[in-house]
C-alpha cells in the first residue's frame, strides 16, 4: 500500500469527505491511533459485548465515554469530525436518546453503517444515516420534542476511525421550547447523572469557546460527581470565534479538568469538511493567539489519540473489578436459584411437596403453639406462642377479679338488703330464700357476661395470625397451594371460633341458671368469712362505727345499715356466701377456658387442619386439585424467569472475558 493511501487510511475526519491537505495534517498522530486501535479493540469489543448483554441492569459498570455539554456547544460536530459522519442537525435538542457510537476501524475501503435499538437491527449508508438517526430516535421517543432513556446503538465501521464507543447525551437545556415537557432541564440531568455517576465512567465535557467555563451546565453536573476532575476530559469548540483568553482558560484550569483539553475548530455553516479541516490546520499554525496553543492540545487527531489512550487505560483498570464482579453476582444468583423451590412437573412432585409442607407446617405449629418451643422465631415474640396465651389468660382472670361485679365492698350488704325485701313470702323467720341467691347470682354473671367471649374472640384471632403466618411461609412458593390454604385455614378458625363462643355462652348460661359446687374451698371460705358475723352485727347495731373492717372484705361502709337491722343477719350471710361462690364462678370461667382452648389448639394442629386443607385443595374451589400444585405464583415464576435470564446473562459475560483474559494471557 502507497505512502497515500496509509495517509488516507490513517485520516481522522472532521466532516462528510475528506481532502490530502488535512490527511498530510493528522499523519503524526495516526500511527499513535492505530496501534493503540490493535491492542485495545479486543477488549473495547469484550465491553461492548458485555454493554449489549445488558450486563449493566446486574449492576456491574462498564468503562463508558460519556458526551455531555450544553446545547449547541458543537457537540455533535465533535462526535462527526472523530466518526467521520454527518448526525441530525437542527434547532433545539438533536440528540433526544442516549446515542451509543460504536467506532471501529475497518480495513475494508467499503464503510459499514448500522442501527440498533428495541430489539431490531437496521444497516444504512453515509448518505441516509442522519435521516436514519432521526427516524430511529422518533421510533424509540416518539415524533415529537422529548427524550427517552431507551438506548440508540449507531456501529461505525470505516476506514481509519479511531476504535471507540462513545454515549452521546442530550444537550443541557434550561428553558423548554413548544413541544416539549416543561422539566425537560430535570429529565436530561437525571439522564446524564446516571451515565456519568458511575466511577468507571469517563466524563466527555463539550464547551465552548464562547462561554465562561465556570457558569457551564456541564461543567457543573460533572464536577458534582468528579469534584477533583480525574476522570472528566474537556473539548472547547468554536475557538476561532472566541480566541481572546482561550490560552488562559486552558492552562488556568479554574474547573479542574484532570484529564486535560483539546481545543478544536469544527465546520462552519456550509463548508466542506475538506475546507474545514484546511482552516482548522491553518487556524492552529498562524493565529496570533491560538497558535501559542500547545499543540498537543489542538485537534481532532489529539483528541481521538487521549479518547483511546484513556478508553484503554480505563478498560485495563477496571477489567479486573468487572470479572469478579461478574463471578460475584453469578455465583449469588446461582445460590438464591437453588434456594428456590424444584419446579413441580408431575403429580407425584406435587403430592410429595404437599406432605411435606403440611408436615413442616404442623410441627411448626405444635412447637410454637403446643410444645412452647420457639427456635423457629428466637426473635419474633409474637411467635412465642404458648407465652403470649398464657399472658392472655392472665389478663382474662385479671379482667374478671377486677370488675365492678367483683368488687364485695361496693354498697356492701346494700344489693343484699333490697333483694331479701324484694324476695321474703309467708315462710318461718331466719330461712336465707335460694331465689335471692340465684337473683344476685345471675345480675353478677350477666354483667360479665360480655368478657368471657370477649376473650375467646381476641385469643383465637391470635391463634389465626399464628397459624396463617407459618400457613403462608411454607405455602409462600406455591401460589394455588397457598390460595386453597389461605382459604382453608380461615375457615377452620372462623368456624373453632365459633364452636368456642357457643361453648363458652353455654358455660354463661350454666353459672346463670343454678348454683352448684363440691369445691370443698367454698365450704372453708364460707365459714371464714361467716366466722366474722357477730363481732360485724354487734359494731353495726351499737351505731358507734361508720366503717368496719371484714377479713376477706376490707374496710366497708356501715352507716346506711343501722336501720336494716331486721334483715342484716340474713344479709351478711347471703354477702359472704356470694363472696365464697363467687370465686368458684370465676375460676371456672378461667380454668374451663383455659382446658377448652388447649384442647382445640391441639385438635386444630394434629388433625382438623390437614383435613381442612385436603378437602379445601381437592373441592370445587380449588378445582384441579393437587394439579393446580404445579402452577407457580407469579411472584415466583417471575422471580426465577428473571434469575434464570440473570444467571444466562452473566455466563455468557463470563465467556467473553475469559476470552479476553485468555488472549491476554497469550
Amino acid at each position: 500500500m502507497g505512502a497515500a493511501r496509509q495517509t488516507d487510511l490513517a485520516c481522522i475526519s472532521e466532516g462528510e469527505g475528506s481532502s490530502c491537505v488535512e490527511q498530510h495534517a493528522i499523519l503524526e498522530a495516526a500511527p499513535i491511533v492505530s496501534s493503540y486501535n490493535d491492542k485495545i479493540r479486543p477488549l473495547l469489543d469484550a465491553v461492548d459485548k458485555l454493554r449489549s448483554l445488558m450486563v449493566m441492569e446486574e449492576g456491574i459498570q462498564l468503562p463508558t465515554i460519556v458526551v455531555v455539554g450544553d446545547q449547541s456547544s458543537g457537540k455533535s460536530s465533535v462526535l462527526e469530525s472523530l466518526a467521520g459522519i454527518s448526525l441530525p442537525r437542527g434547532q433545539g435538542i438533536c440528540t433526544r436518546v442516549p446515542l451509543i457510537m460504536r467506532l471501529q476501524h475497518h480495513s475494508s475501503p467499503e464503510p459499514e453503517f448500522q442501527l440498533e435499538y428495541n430489539g431490531k437491527v437496521e444497516h444504512t449508508d453515509e448518505v441516509n444515516i442522519a435521516d436514519d438517526i432521526v427516524n430511529a430516535t422518533n421510533a424509540i421517543a416518539g415524533g415529537g420534542k422529548g427524550i427517552s432513556n431507551t438506548p440508540l446503538t449507531l456501529l461505525v465501521k470505516k476506514n481509519g476511525v479511531p476504535d471507540l464507543t462513545m454515549v452521546d447525551l442530550p444537550g443541557i437545556t434550561r428553558v423548554p421550547v413548544r413541544g416539549q415537557p416543561e422539566d425537560i432541564y430535570d429529565q436530561i440531568k437525571d439522564m446524564i447523572m446516571h451515565y456519568i455517576k458511575p466511577e468507571e465512567s469517563i466524563i466527555l465535557n463539550v464547551l465552548s469557546a464562547t462561554v465562561d467555563f465556570t457558569t457551564c451546565e456541564s461543567i457543573r453536573m460533572s464536577q458534582s460527581v468528579d469534584r477533583a476532575g480525574d476522570r472528566t476530559l474537556a473539548v472547547v469548540t468554536k475557538v476561532d470565534t472566541a480566541p481572546e483568553g482561550l490560552l488562559e482558560k486552558v492552562t488556568a484550569d479554574d474547573v479542574s479538568i484532570g484529564l486535560g483539553y483539546v481545543c478544536v475548530r469544527n465546520r462552519i455553516g456550509d463548508e466542506t469538511y475538506e475546507e474545514a479541516r484546511a482552516k482548522s490546520q491553518q487556524l492552529f499554525q498562524t493565529h496570533p493567539l491560538l497558535s501559542k496553543i500547545d499543540k498537543s492540545m489542538v485537534g481532532i487527531p489529539v483528541l481521538a489519540q487521549k479518547l483511546v489512550q484513556i478508553q484503554a487505560s480505563s478498560i485495563a483498570r477496571n477489567l479486573p473489578d468487572i470479572v469478579k464482579k461478574i463471578n460475584d453476582k453469578l455465583s449469588s444468583c446461582l445460590l438464591e436459584l437453588n434456594k428456590m423451590p424444584k419446579k413441580l412437573s408431575s403429580v407425584a412432585e406435587a403430592m410429595t411437596a404437599f406432605m411435606q409442607i403440611i408436615g413442616s407446617s404442623k410441627e411448626s405449629l405444635r412447637k410454637i403453639l403446643v410444645r412452647g418451643e420457639f427456635d423457629e422465631f428466637p426473635d419474633d415474640k409474637r411467635m412465642h406462642c404458648t407465652a403470649r396465651l398464657s399472658e392472655m389468660l392472665s389478663q382474662y382472670s385479671d379482667q374478671l377479679h377486677k370488675c365492678e361485679e367483683s368488687d364485695p365492698k361496693s354498697n356492701f350488704l346494700v344489693e343484699e338488703i333490697k333483694i331479701l325485701e324484694e324476695a321474703k313470702g309467708i315462710s318461718l323467720p331466719n330461712f336465707l330464700p335460694r331465689n335471692a341467691f340465684l337473683v344476685i347470682l345471675q345480675g353478677r354473671v350477666k354483667g360479665i357476661s360480655s368478657m368471657p367471649v370477649g376473650f375467646v374472640e381476641k385469643v383465637w384471632s391470635y391463634i389465626e395470625e399464628v397459624v396463617m403466618s407459618v400457613l403462608m411461609d411454607n405455602t409462600e412458593n406455591y401460589y394455588q397451594l397457598q390460595v386453597c390454604t389461605r382459604r382453608a385455614g380461615r375457615n377452620l378458625i372462623a368456624r373453632m371460633k365459633e364452636r368456642s363462643v357457643e361453648w363458652m355462652m353455654e358455660i354463661v348460661e350454666m353459672e346463670k341458671l343454678t348454683d352448684y359446687t363440691c369445691n370443698p374451698e367454698y365450704v372453708s371460705e364460707c365459714s371464714r368469712l361467716m366466722g366474722q358475723q357477730g363481732t360485724f352485727l354487734q359494731y353495726v347495731l351499737s351505731k358507734q362505727y361508720s366503717k368496719i373492717s371484714v377479713e376477706g372484705i376490707g374496710e366497708v361502709e356501715v352507716g346506711v345499715l343501722w336501720q336494716y337491722n331486721h334483715v342484716l343477719s340474713q344479709a351478711f350471710d347471703l354477702k359472704m356466701r356470694m363472696t365464697a361462690y363467687w370465686k368458684v364462678v370465676l375460676g371456672r370461667l378461667v380454668d374451663c377456658m383455659a382446658l377448652h382452648l388447649q384442647l382445640s389448639v391441639s385438635k386444630l394442629v394434629n388433625k382438623d387442619m390437614e383435613i381442612e386443607i385436603v378437602k379445601e385443595l381437592m373441592g370445587p374451589n380449588c378445582g384441579g386439585g393437587i394439579e393446580k400444585m404445579l402452577e407457580e405464583s407469579p411472584a415466583v415464576s417471575v422471580k426465577r424467569e428473571k434469575l434464570v435470564k440473570s444467571i444466562k446473562k452473566l455466563r455468557d459475560s463470563k465467556e467473553v472475558v475469559a476470552m479476553i483474559l485468555d488472549g491476554v494471557a497469550t
